[in-house]
C-alpha cells in the first residue's frame, strides 16, 4: 500500500499526539488540561482555514459539475434517468451508513466536551417543521450565504445557476464552464495547501484528547473502522442486486472486468486515478462510448456512494462522541444536506471531511470532531474511492442497458 507523503505525516503526527497526550498523563497530570486548552490553538487555525475555502469550493466545482451538461433539452431524458439514479443511490447509502452506525454505536462512551464555539446553528433545535427546513435552504441572499458558510443555501443558488448556464447553449456556455473550471482548480490547489496543516492540527487534537481521555479513546477507532467497512460491503451487495436487475448475469462479468480499476482506486485512495482505466472497461464491456462520455464524468461529480456512507457513518459518530440528541426529523434533514452538499467537490482532497465541516455545524456537531477521524482517513478513504468506482460503473452500465446501447458485439 502506497502513501502519499501528506498522509505519512499525518499517521506521524497522530502517533506523536498519541504519545504527547499520554506523556503529560502519566507525568505531568496538573498541567494536562493546560496542555490541552492551549494547543488547540493549532486546530483552530486549520478549522478556519477549512471553513475560509467552503463556499468558493463547492460554488464553482458545483456550478461546472452541472454546466457541463450542456442543453438540458438535448440530454434531457438521458440527464434525468442519471441523475434520479444518482439521487437514489445517495440515498441507499447514506441510509446503510445511518442504519449501522445507529447499529453499532461506536461513539458511545467518549463522553467528549463540546468546544465553547459550536453554540450557534443555522437551524434552530427540537423539532424541524418543513417550514423551518425550506426557508432555511433558500438563500435571501447569496453574498450572506457564503459569508456565513451556509452550505445548503450555497448548493441551491449554484444548482439554479448551473443550470441557467446549461440551458444558454454552447456559445454562452463554454466560456462559463472554462472561467469557472479555473477558478475551481485554483480553490482545489488552494485546498491541497490547506491540507498540509492538517499534521500538525491533527497532532493538537490528538494530543488534547489522549491528555485529558486517555489511551482508552483509541479503542473507537477500531470500531469506527470495523462498522465503517460493514456498511461498505453491504452497499456493494445492495449494488450488485441492484445490477441484476438489470444486467442479469452480465453484472458478475462487468465487476471482473471493472476489478483493475476498482484495485487502482483502492490502493492510491482516489477514484479520479481509476478514470481512464475505468472508462477503458466499460467501453469494452459493450457500453456506448457517448454514454460512457455523458454518464461517468456526471457520476464522478454526483454518484459517490463510498462518501455517502462515510458522510452519514461520519456525522452520527461525532455525535455520539460529543453526547450531541438528535430527533429523527434532524437527522433526515441532515441526511439531505449531506447528500446535497457533496454533489460536486469529488475532486477536492479529502473531500467527504469537507462536506462534513461544512454540514454538521448547522446541526449543533462541533466541526473540531472531524480532527478524530483524519488519523485514519486514509484507510477509510482507500474504502470510500473503491466503492465510487463500481457505483459508477455499475450505474453506467445500467444506463446504457436500459437506452438499448449496450451491445454484444462490442463487450466481445
Amino acid at each position: 500500500m502506497k502513501m502519499n507523503k501528506l498522509t505519512v505525516a499525518i499517521l506521524i503526527s497522530m502517533m506523536f499526539g498519541i504519545l504527547t497526550g499520554q506523556g503529560y498523563r502519566m507525568f505531568a497530570a496538573d498541567q494536562a488540561a493546560d496542555f490541552a486548552n492551549n494547543i488547540t490553538i493549532l486546530t483552530d487555525i486549520f478549522l478556519r482555514l477549512i471553513k475560509m475555502i467552503i463556499a468558493p469550493l463547492v460554488f464553482t466545482t458545483l456550478v461546472v459539475g452541472i454546466a457541463k451538461m450542456g442543453d438540458t433539452r438535448t440530454v434531457g431524458r438521458i440527464g434525468a434517468k442519471t441523475l434520479g439514479w444518482f439521487m437514489l443511490a445517495s440515498l441507499m447509502s447514506l441510509s446503510l451508513g445511518l442504519v449501522m452506525v445507529t447499529l453499532m454505536q461506536p461513539g458511545v462512551g467518549l463522553s467528549l466536551s463540546l468546544p465553547n464555539d459550536t453554540a450557534s446553528s443555522g437551524i434552530a433545535a427540537g423539532a424541524i417543521t418543513l417550514k423551518d427546513f425550506v426557508t432555511h435552504a433558500i438563500p435571501k441572499s447569496v453574498v450572506e450565504a457564503m459569508a456565513t458558510n451556509e452550505i445548503l443555501q450555497i448548493v441551491v443558488f449554484s444548482m439554479f445557476f448551473g443550470i441557467a448556464g446549461a440551458s444558454l447553449g454552447e456559445k454562452f456556455n463554454a466560456p462559463l464552464v472554462a472561467a469557472l473550471n479555473v477558478v475551481s482548480h485554483i480553490m482545489l490547489k488552494v485546498t491541497g495547501y490547506v491540507m498540509y496543516v492538517a499534521p500538525l492540527a491533527i497532532f493538537a487534537a490528538i494530543s488534547s484528547v489522549i491528555a485529558t481521555q486517555g489511551l482508552g479513546i483509541l479503542l473507537n477507532y477500531a470500531s469506527f473502522i470495523g462498522g465503517y467497512y460493514v456498511a461498505i460491503l453491504l452497499t456493494c451487495l445492495v449494488l450488485l442486486a441492484v445490477g441484476y436487475m438489470v444486467l442479469k448475469k452480465e453484472v458478475f462479468r462487468l465487476v471482473s472486468m471493472l476489478k483493475d480499476p476498482v484495485l487502482v482506486a483502492f490502493t492510491t485512495s482516489s477514484s479520479e486515478a481509476a478514470y481512464p482505466k475505468t472508462l477503458e472497461r466499460l467501453v469494452k464491456f459493450g457500453c456506448s462510448r457517448n454514454i460512457v462520455s455523458f454518464v461517468l464524468p456526471i457520476g464522478y461529480s454526483f454518484n459517490l456512494v463510498g462518501s455517502m456512507v462515510y458522510c452519514s457513518f461520519a456525522a452520527m459518530f461525532i455525535a455520539q462522541a460529543y453526547n450531541v440528541p438528535l430527533s429523527f426529523s434532524e437527522i433526515t434533514v441532515m441526511m439531505l444536506t449531506l447528500m446535497l452538499a457533496s454533489k460536486g467537490i469529488a475532486g477536492a482532497p479529502r473531500s467527504a471531511l469537507v462536506v462534513l465541516a461544512a454540514t454538521i455545524p448547522s446541526f449543533h456537531i462541533p466541526v473540531a470532531g472531524i480532527l478524530l477521524l483524519m488519523g485514519i482517513d486514509h484507510f477509510l478513504d482507500m474504502g470510500r474511492s473503491a466503492i465510487n468506482v463500481l457505483g459508477n460503473g455499475i450505474a453506467t452500465a445500467m444506463l446504457s442497458k436500459n437506452e438499448g446501447l449496450l451491445t454484444d458485439e462490442e463487450a466481445q
